[in-house]
């Protein structure tokens, strides 16, 4: 059962090597997440004119997240999981797939790494904003809360059945493809009403950068709480440590 897995981890975990490069990873890979979203956003705003969100830009948005994440995923795997998200992360913790620990070590390095991610392209656009997550006019916190609670729950549960769980098989070899492409199909889906975060180190370092916090709480309870109610469903009715597996005959 994944409760009787959860670990706090050893205090020597904060500094040990291997855990060090994992978050050292985790740092640099949400860097190059947050850089290419936030980047396009701040490109295509600056090509408009900076008018308001439109069809184009959301597509804009949706490809650039799904190939950057793509690409984080896959270049932080072998190393840390490539988990790119404190709410991928908290759903692994809560499934007994990483000690809190070393789950604090993640959270902290993907926090940073938004946040030098964003400074880097107020530098490199002469001091343009980069874009914060915010509610669409006639969307309430109440709305934009249940959006980030299903569109994390689809990410971390598709993070669990293609990289988390040791039946994957060779859907391990996609898995950055799978997570690419729900983070794409969500914004295009939930983009219009709140931004569709799904990640609450995405919402930080614009917010902390930009200096606006509101309803800033919406992107890591929503987050959270998807990802944590994935990894207990995942781990609870799927991956089961108890039961026989069936003769492949059978399935």
């Amino acid at each position: 059962m994944p409760i009787s897995r959860i670990a706090v981890g050893r205090p020597e975990e904060a500094t040990h090597p291997e855990a060090l490069k994992a978050a050292l990873a985790e740092f640099i890979s949400t860097l190059i997440f947050v850089f290419a979203g936030q980047g396009s956003g701040m490109a295509f705003s600056k090509l408009t004119g900076g008018g308001p969100t439109t069809p184009a830009g959301l597509v804009v948005a949706s490809l650039a997240h799904g190939l950057g994440l793509f690409v984080a995923v896959a270049v932080g795997a072998n190393i840390s999981g490539g988990h790119v998200n404190p709410a991928v992360t908290f759903g692994a913790f809560v499934g007994g797939n990483i000690t809190l620990l070393r789950g604090i070590l993640y959270w902290i390095a993907q926090l940073l790494g938004s946040t030098v991610a964003c400074l880097l392209l107020r530098f490199a656009t002469g001091g343009l904003s980069t874009g914060v997550f915010g509610l669409s006019s006639g969307v309430n916190v109440w709305n934009a809360f249940v959006f980030e609670i299903v569109m994390t729950f689809g990410l971390v549960y598709t993070v669990y059945a293609t990289a988390l769980d040791p039946k994957k098989g060779s859907l391990g070899t996609i898995a950055p493809i799978a997570i690419g492409f729900i983070v794409g199909a969500n914004i295009l889906a939930g983009g219009a009403f709140d931004g569709a975060s799904m990640n609450p180190a995405v919402s930080f370092g614009p917010a902390l950068v930009s200096w606006s916090w509101t309803h800033h709480w919406v992107y890591w309870a929503g987050p959270l709480i998807g990802g944590g109610l994935a990894g207990l469903i995942y781990e609870f009715v799927f991956i089961s440590h108890s039961h026989e597996q069936l003769p492949s005959a059978d399935y």
